[in-house]
């Protein structure tokens, strides 16, 4: 028998409708009930490619028994992080307060008022792990909750209290304006966290980073600083070769669980994929590897073969498990491998590490244990025919492996990660040339602003034709910027027109009086906490993407306070990101380009496209560049620069536009 979750769109929560659980939606009603019913509330979240969280649903959540305690003394609400990020945010927040750390499924227990007093991640049937089961907790929630509510209330006050004052707290000391030395000191603290063999940040679990990498490859850019390079590469080289890349299908997995990069988290999401594709764009445009290049055009391939929601958009994930068991999709055993590589003189075994007995519990997850030219040498043959084995096999094993039962898919499409694939699109289209991604980036574009649009406003989740759920600020922040990067690559400076739109209604509806943003619009009333987001963790805070967003805009638009503002924002995080560098890469990023005072160049004239592209390629990152087209312009930056006859490149900082040059070489001399 289904329960209340039948009725909803997320993936997640489909998965939990036919629990015994009598589970709530995320809304008004649980918490009527549960203020009726003088009872706690449950919140219990998590996603649809969360491997603990299907563990801890076959033994806890479609167990009758515990179902009918739950039923009775609690009312239960089961939350898809995705579609509620601000509630995950907030619940998350609170459980690391308590707790010390963090992770899902998240299992918040709170008051009718939303108040959390207690909660932790994943908890057994039975008490292992140094902690109490499933159904051990449940029983001293009850009796505390009856037992000595009095105390339960003031904890619950005391926890939002703690967490309100954590959201006014943004920033510790005011730092003075960004310079090279700050920049280099992100970079000192990036590489000391370095695994300088292995590539990466730190030990297992390894997550790929890409706001540290590219702010490593653009330090060296602005300073060669050849450790910057060398790591960021070593990095990205270590994830290509390694079991997180789909050395068949293309695309990331989330994460490594050891530190070579063998075994991965298997889901795949689409946020990662977008970041990561910027990262080697990046890579490919300081070094001119093709393998990079190659890499971003399978990841982009994945994303449109596996994740493309046929209408214009991309899904958020696949899950980790197939068949119940993680990474079975992926992984080969020998026999597997026998049966289906045509692989009779084991070349294609020896490059990709694949062994009788399996390189990962007793299976095999493929990864670049040789290179073609020690395979060839092992083998005594030429690498020609290395290359030309290793392309049959692949073309086999793919093919074997699409037979077989897939990796379930959440087919929800969220506005931020889609805007985040947008960016991916553009830059992907730019670094490598490719019309193609470029169209493809216009059409993306048009389909997110028919999509998610609700009137005046954006809605953040959309699924079979159905947008729904407000927007936050992460979805706006990354719409913005990839419609100003479009801008720029399309010729079409509507999109930067509808972006400075949109700055103006984010200022309104979530801006703070010390120049940073809520998280969640002043008009949202279900959160007791309105927070401040600056971390950036798997994705870039949508402060940091502000910053950049209100130098573009106020640059274009003629809004010196949208400048300035840019400008209080990053110098307030400059401290903090020059002390805990990982944490805030993307604050980083923004703080080395205002360090290297930011510029937009309007190319207009004959080939006024064709320099902005090169420009774009060939520039340091803190220029932005845009054609102009014609005569009269929305935007005030491109007022009186169109001209019809030989191109023209007007340099702009936030003080004046300079004479122009008439040709890139001289243009990028200005920069």
């Amino acid at each position: 028998m289904a329960n209340r979750l039948i009725n909803e769109q997320s993936p997640y929560l489909l998965q939990h409708a036919h629990n015994p659980v009598d589970w709530y939606p995320w809304g008004d009603e649980a918490f009527e009930q549960a203020r009726a019913q003088d009872r706690p509330v449950l919140v219990s979240i998590g996603y649809a490619a969360c491997h603990w969280c299907h563990v801890m649903e076959r033994e806890s959540f479609e167990d009758a028994t515990v179902a009918a305690y739950m039923n009775e003394h609690f009312i239960c609400v089961k939350v898809d992080r995705e579609e509620h990020p601000d509630v995950d945010h907030f619940y998350m927040d609170a459980v690391q307060a308590i707790g010390g750390s963090g992770g899902w499924p998240l299992n918040v227990f709170v008051t009718p008022d939303r108040a959390p007093f207690y909660g932790g991640t994943y908890y057994p049937p039975r008490p292992a792990y140094n902690r109490p089961s499933w159904s051990q907790l449940l029983g001293r929630i009850n009796e505390i909750w009856h037992e000595q509510h009095g105390e339960v209330t003031a904890q619950a006050q005391q926890m939002l209290d703690h967490l309100r004052n954590a959201s006014g707290r943004i920033v510790g000391e005011r730092s003075a304006a960004p310079d090279t030395d700050a920049a280099a000191q992100i970079a000192k603290s990036l590489l000391a966290m370095a695994d300088k063999e292995k590539g990466g940040f730190g030990n297992a679990p390894k997550f790929p980073g890409t706001m540290a990498i590219s702010f490593l490859i653009e330090h060296y850019r602005y300073t060669g600083n050849e450790e910057a390079l060398k790591h960021a590469l070593r990095s990205l080289d270590a994830m290509i070769d390694g079991g997180i890349y789909d050395q068949l299908g293309g695309g990331f997995a989330r994460y490594s669980t050891d530190a070579d990069w063998l075994a991965p988290h298997f889901e795949k999401m689409l946020y990662d994929n977008a970041l990561l594709i910027i990262s080697l764009c990046d890579a490919y445009g300081i070094t001119g590897n093709k393998r990079y290049a190659e890499v971003v055009e399978e990841t982009i391939a994945f994303a449109d073969r596996e994740l493309s929601n046929r209408e214009g958009g991309y899904y958020c994930a696949l899950d980790a498990d197939s068949e119940g068991i993680e990474g079975k999709f992926y992984t080969w055993t020998w026999e597997e491998w026998q049966q289906h590589s045509g692989d009779d003189h084991g070349i294609a075994a020896s490059y990709f590490g694949v062994r009788e007995h399996g390189n990962w519990e007793e299976t095999n997850i493929l990864h670049v244990a040789q290179s073609p030219g020690d395979v060839a040498r092992q083998h005594g043959i030429d690498e020609r025919e290395v290359l030309s084995v290793l392309e049959s096999v692949k073309s086999d094993l793919f093919n074997a492996r699409e037979l077989r039962i897939r990796p379930a898919t959440d087919d929800k499409s969220l506005l931020s990660w889609n805007a985040l694939m947008n960016l991916a699109l553009t830059r992907a289209a730019r670094s490598l040339g490719r019309e193609d991604y470029r169209l493809r980036a216009i059409e993306h574009m048009n389909w997110m602003l028919g999509a998610y649009k609700d009137g005046s406003d954006f809605l953040h989740s959309w699924k079979g034709g159905v947008a729904r759920i407000p927007s936050k600020l992460d979805d706006l922040a990354y719409l913005v910027s990839a419609l100003l990067h479009l801008s720029s690559l399309s010729g079409d400076e509507q999109y930067a027109v509808q972006a400075c739109d949109m700055l103006e209604a984010i200022i309104s509806d979530y801006g703070r009086e010390d120049g940073f943003f809520y998280y969640t619009p002043e008009k949202q009333a279900d959160m007791p906490v309105r927070k401040v987001d600056v971390y950036d963790g798997a994705l870039p805070s949508a402060n940091s993407v502000m910053a950049q967003n209100l130098w573009l805009g106020g640059m274009l638009s003629g809004r010196q306070a949208w400048i300035e503002q840019s400008a209080v924002m990053v110098r307030a995080m400059a401290a903090t990101a020059s002390r805990y560098a990982y944490s805030f890469a993307n604050w980083g990023l923004q703080l080395q380009r205002h360090a290297a005072s930011p510029k937009v160049a309007v190319c207009s004239g004959a080939g006024a496209e064709s320099a902005v592209n090169e420009l774009g390629m060939k520039a340091h990152p803190h220029l932005f560049t845009i054609a102009c087209k014609k005569e009269i312009s929305e935007l005030p930056l491109l007022h009186g620069k169109f001209v019809e006859g030989a191109l023209s490149i007007f340099v702009c900082s936030d003080e004046a536009c300079l004479s122009p040059a008439a040709n890139v070489e001289n243009a990028l001399k200005l920069v």
